[in-house]
């Protein structure tokens, strides 16, 4: 048996590899960011290039001289592609998760009633967040487009089918289970793509991957880029994964990711529930071939993209570090509430046309207040999905896993209990997005012999137990609906 899992962790601002051992520990770690491109407002877009080259730079820098058992590829999941079949070179920049330009596709599809059968099928709402219309805006808009992919010339993937193609020279063009399910394509009840919804939208199923299995050896990868051939044996999206990885098997489960979103799974079991609080119906994950898994996801758009605009945009900060001590120089924001919606509403709002706002504010307001209402901000949005999880599941949730690169943050972790009155349990690997990704490819080559012996690794680092009065808990929150109201639909108003 060889050494070692390595976990391809791609996401929305970094590439990052991670290599693990037979315990679940991390034995090297390498990072590479990536420039994000903002063509216009409401529009995100990342480099197909830069991408590649940032996750083989690190992948190969994590790999050297270390013998592998089998890769596992975890990433930003609703990011778009579509590139040349031939040639490997995509026809556009990649169209990013956060991007906004078919929100009005969005409302046409609505306003005919579509959005019904989109729901119906894919267990999504109609938002630009998927990737679906962007698909159809790449073909729409890219000359000639359309007219290659009707002639078989063009493949369509997020980002783990562009990475899987890349790796292994163009043989494989897949996507798994749980990818697809967010695609607004996919049904995930017959479990294959939509013809249905693919018509509606004018894009040709001859672009679409093959789509298999989170966890099997699907092929290797090219023998020059490790020095050898390597399986490639897992895939999920970065949420799908971080359930996996924080050992939510059993239905009721609940793990919540603080990454540049924020992201909410709880595991529903082997039948999909429909969500009548907004939430989406998603695709889990597949283990080989046993049942497909399912969960309720809520989807908050910016989270640890807020701490990045203090840092870039505002300069009020150096690092994201700093927050923490910021935050508790002070006792409170004195009523200042920062509503991050710099890319619309995700989960239960869902408001395309919400804009980032900061309200409260007074004359002795400053850094702090806004250093501070930025972090309780990602917290509230996560009690806004817990509220319509715990009333669509119909479960009490006795508590809230987390993971992501905000949980180092105590003030931030010990606000979130607060304001949940639930306890919040940090584990003691934080990666655990790398983490599932790594266990779903060690599952299919015998590297760990079954989610039992996973599920017995798992260990907790700190338990953030509720301390505040539940009037404060209802005062703040109310603060905080106030202020979500001032936000919507400003683009429109």
């Amino acid at each position: 048996m060889s050494d070692y899992i390595l976990a391809l962790d791609q996401g929305t601002t970094s590439s990052r590899a991670i290599l693990f051992d037979k315990n679940g520990r991390i034995i090297n770690v390498a990072q590479r960011e990536f420039p994000q491109i903002y063509p216009q407002p409401g529009w995100v877009e990342h480099d197909p290039a830069a991408i590649w080259q940032s996750q083989l730079t690190v992948a190969q820098q994590v790999a050297n001289g270390m013998d592998i058992a089998a890769i596992g590829i975890t990433n930003q999941r609703e990011t778009t592609i579509i590139w040349d079949r031939e040639t490997g070179e995509p026809i556009h920049n990649a169209i990013v998760w956060q991007d906004r330009r078919t929100s009005r596709f969005c409302d046409e599809l609505r306003a005919e009633g579509f959005d019904k059968a989109i729901l119906s099928k894919t267990g999504l709402v109609t938002d630009a967040y998927f990737s679906g219309t962007k698909v159809k805006w790449l073909l729409d808009n890219i000359p000639g487009a359309r007219e290659r992919a009707k002639e078989g010339k063009l493949a369509f993937g997020t980002i783990d089918s562009f990475l899987i193609w890349k790796l292994t020279d163009g043989h494989l063009h897949i996507t798994d289970v749980s990818n697809a399910s967010r695609t607004m394509l996919y049904d995930i009840h017959k479990k294959w793509w939509s013809t249905t919804i693919c018509d509606r939208f004018d894009i040709p199923m001859s672009i679409l991957p093959q789509v298999v299995s989170s966890s099997s050896v699907y092929g290797d990868t090219a023998p020059e880029l490790f020095g050898k051939a390597i399986p490639i044996a897992g895939i999920a999206g970065d949420q799908q994964a971080a359930t996996f990885g924080q050992a939510c098997y059993e239905p009721g489960q609940v793990k919540n990711t603080y990454g540049t979103g924020c992201f909410m799974l709880m595991n529903t079991g082997s039948e999909p529930i429909a969500s009548h609080n907004s939430l989406l119906t998603t695709v889990a994950w597949r283990v080989n071939e046993k049942p497909t898994q399912f969960a309720l996801e809520g989807s908050i758009f910016i989270a640890g993209a807020a701490v990045q605009w203090l840092r870039d945009e505002m300069k009020m900060i150096a690092s994201a570090s700093e927050t923490e001590a910021i935050a508790n120089s002070i006792n409170s924001t004195d009523g200042v509430y920062v509503v991050p919606a710099f890319v619309g509403l995700g989960a239960p709002y869902w408001d395309q046309y919400a804009r980032g706002t900061i309200v409260g504010l007074t004359r002795g307001s400053g850094r702090a207040q806004v250093v501070r209402a930025t972090l309780e901000g990602i917290a509230y949005q996560t009690r806004d999905i817990l509220t319509a999880m715990k009333a669509d599941s119909g479960l009490d949730i006795p508590s809230l896993r987390v993971d992501g690169g905000a949980v180092s943050n105590n003030f931030l972790m010990q606000f979130q209990a607060d304001i949940l009155g639930v306890p919040v349990v940090r584990p003691k690997i934080a990666e655990t997005t790398a983490l599932g990704a790594a266990y779903l490819a060690g599952l299919a080559t015998g590297y760990w012999s079954s989610q039992d012996e996973i599920q017995n690794q798992w260990q907790e680092d700190r338990t953030f137990e509720p301390s505040m009065s539940v009037d404060q808990r209802d005062s703040l929150y109310a603060g905080w609906q106030r202020a979500v109201e001032r936000a919507r639909d400003w683009e429109q108003g």
